[in-house]
């Protein structure tokens, strides 16, 4: 313990310079992410109050991702570098290998109609367990809307929803798979997506392998697939496709 009676000091000295773009994250969601770690490290119930963050210390550097100067555009940092955190302080306290990562945030819209969705993936495994598959990761706080609805209320169609079996990494415990998500456009439809791991993999732990990568493919009318960054803005025709794939989470420990 340091003379503030901290026993838990996280130093995020060495952090990149603010983004250009908009995965800058306030404090409050740094604050927000090193509670949840720690929660979870606990092992049991704990009160969620102020009294709980009393022995930990945070310490960030000026003008970085993590404290952007007034006027940074920050509304990626909510969603997606605040997944980012919560692996980074998992796999430095050797509690976790990496989860996808990524909140994978998809929005559609047409005239009367706007819906925005987080798609899940798969979780970083951890020593005696492997991780989950095709679930919303740490703080994502979000349920799936149910297809009947989704259907019912705008012009696309869920072709299809189902694991990417293989995608987690392979390890003593594997990490959990990511999933396949593709919608048919029923007419003039537009599509953003904000998302994160599309190069880079979710790592493993103590030797286990990366997860896969996640990725998105725009499907003409002629069948033909047309890759997509992680994060776009396009316009579908009725007809056209779009498919979305979440990474897998990490592997824990060599693999047999």
């Amino acid at each position: 313990a340091d003379s503030r009676g901290a026993v838990l000091d996280f130093d995020f000295d060495g952090t990149a310079g603010p983004s250009p773009g908009n995965l800058n994250a306030t404090p409050a969601v740094v604050r927000a992410a090193v509670l949840y770690v720690v929660r979870c490290l606990v092992g049991r119930e704990v009160p969620l109050n102020e009294g709980f963050l009393r022995p930990l210390r945070i310490r960030l550097p000026g003008a970085s991702i993590l404290s952007p100067p007034s006027g940074a555009a920050v509304v990626g940092g909510n969603v997606e570098t605040s997944q980012r955190v919560v692996d980074v302080l998992l796999g430095a306290l050797g509690g976790a290998a990496a989860s996808q990562g990524t909140m994978n945030n998809l929005t559609l819209g047409a005239p009367g109609f706007a819906y925005y969705e987080t798609i899940p993936g798969g979780v970083g495994a951890l020593c005696g367990a492997g991780g989950a598959h095709g679930v919303h990761s740490h703080m994502t706080n979000t349920r799936i809307t149910d297809v009947e609805h989704l259907e019912a209320r705008g012009p696309v169609l869920l072709e299809s929803f189902e694991l990417r079996s293989g995608s987690g990494g392979a390890g003593a415990f594997s990490g959990g798979d990511g999933v396949r998500r593709r919608f048919r456009a029923l007419g003039p439809v537009q599509v953003a997506l904000l998302s994160e791991r599309r190069r880079s993999r979710p790592y493993g732990m103590e030797g286990g392998a990366p997860g896969q990568p996640g990725g998105a493919v725009r499907i003409g009318l002629d069948g033909r697939q047309v890759a997509l960054g992680g994060a776009f803005e396009i316009q579908l025709r009725e007809g056209e496709e779009i498919m979305v794939e979440s990474p897998g989470g990490g592997g824990f420990g060599p693999p047999d």
